[in-house]
């Protein structure tokens, strides 16, 4: 007997496009107030509102001097929101990101000192400068949206989000991240090179030993909270969503959309990508002003959802071939609905 997926539910009231519209209000001036500082990069900031927007975390990839903290830091300045910079170095310990406890002599106790990742926004700067064990900390804060420091487990606010850069691998002084904590990512950007045109615009707004980087603030955390509520209820069709586990499939199971590519694969991604990918589709549609999913923002949004969670093995690597290579030729052999 063969086996047939069950209807998905629809959501209880899809809203309309003047619920969208106003619940979007606050896109276009944190845009602008965005642009005021960084140059270009449309589909960063893009995607660092699909992270606010879906309580994910993002990693933000490129070569210095690309403004990835800068953009980070713009975007919690624009929210009302607690923010921390932690600078990943290689001497770093667990304790500096999520904590200790500290002995007091005088009565023999103990007490918690809270670390830096106990805020709304966390910029990890250069995440991939610490060793494996730091990496770890960060693991349980990610996943679970806690910490444990001695005996007691203590809740990070809401929003928690980690938005961290890296430097490309092949880089002095870098470590390889733990695909445990790449999977926990639900973005991995690259960040290029500006265009002649905004390299130019950067030229005449930073050219200057006092740069204006002061914006103001848009909105605050219970309105993007209360946004999420709006997201969730963006409509995706069975198509769409069948679109997106066949996709997922095909990473772990590429031969049978693109044969040539088993040999190349060694793991593909994980459940934890097919909701993300779900999740961050309907963020874009209202980012868009639409209630409803297309297979367009599924498309332009699986190389972010999946390159840092196929793994390729040493034939692959010999061969200069990236994940983003596996990802485009994945997505042109499958049918689109």
């Amino acid at each position: 007997m063969s086996e047939t997926a069950a209807p998905s539910p629809a959501p209880a009231s899809i809203p309309d496009k003047e619920a969208i519209e106003k619940a979007s209000a606050w896109v276009k001036p944190l845009r602008t107030e965005v642009g005021r500082v960084l140059v270009g990069q449309i589909d960063l900031v893009d995607r660092l509102l699909v992270a606010l927007l879906t309580n994910g975390h993002v990693l933000l990839e490129g070569v210095p001097g690309l403004a990835k903290t800068l953009a980070v830091r713009t975007l919690s300045a624009c929210l009302h929101a607690k923010f921390q910079r932690i600078q990943f170095t290689p001497d770093l310990l667990p304790a500096d990101v999520i904590g200790t406890m500290v002995y007091h002599p005088r009565d023999g106790t103990f007490s918690p000192r809270l670390g830096p990742v106990f805020a709304n926004l966390v910029l990890a700067d250069e995440i991939n400068r610490a060793p494996a064990k730091v990496q770890s900390a960060l693991l349980e804060a990610m996943q679970e949206r806690q910490v444990t420091i001695g005996e007691n487990t203590y809740k990070l606010p809401d929003p928690f989000l980690v938005l961290a850069t890296q430097n490309p691998i092949d880089q002095e002084g870098t470590y390889t991240l733990p695909e445990a904590q790449l999977d926990r990512f639900l973005l991995k950007v690259r960040v290029v090179y500006p265009t002649p045109a905004e390299e130019r615009r950067v030229l005449d707004a930073m050219a200057t030993s006092t740069p204006k980087l002061d914006v103001n603030q848009i909105i605050d955390l219970p309105d993007i909270i209360a946004t999420r509520a709006v997201v969730n209820s963006i409509y995706m069709d069975d198509k769409i969503r069948d679109y997106i586990v066949s996709i997922i499939h095909a990473t772990r199971e590429p031969d049978k959309a693109a044969p040539h590519l088993k040999l190349l694969i060694r793991c593909g991604a994980s459940p934890r990508g097919t909701i993300n990918l779900a999740l961050a589709a309907k963020a874009i549609a209202f980012l868009d002003g639409r209630n409803y999913v297309t297979p367009q923002d599924v498309k332009n949004l699986a190389p972010d959802i999946l390159r840092h969670r196929i793994l390729l093995n040493y034939e692959a690597e010999a061969e200069g071939v990236t994940s983003d290579d596996v990802v485009k030729q994945l997505m042109e052999k499958m049918p689109v609905p």
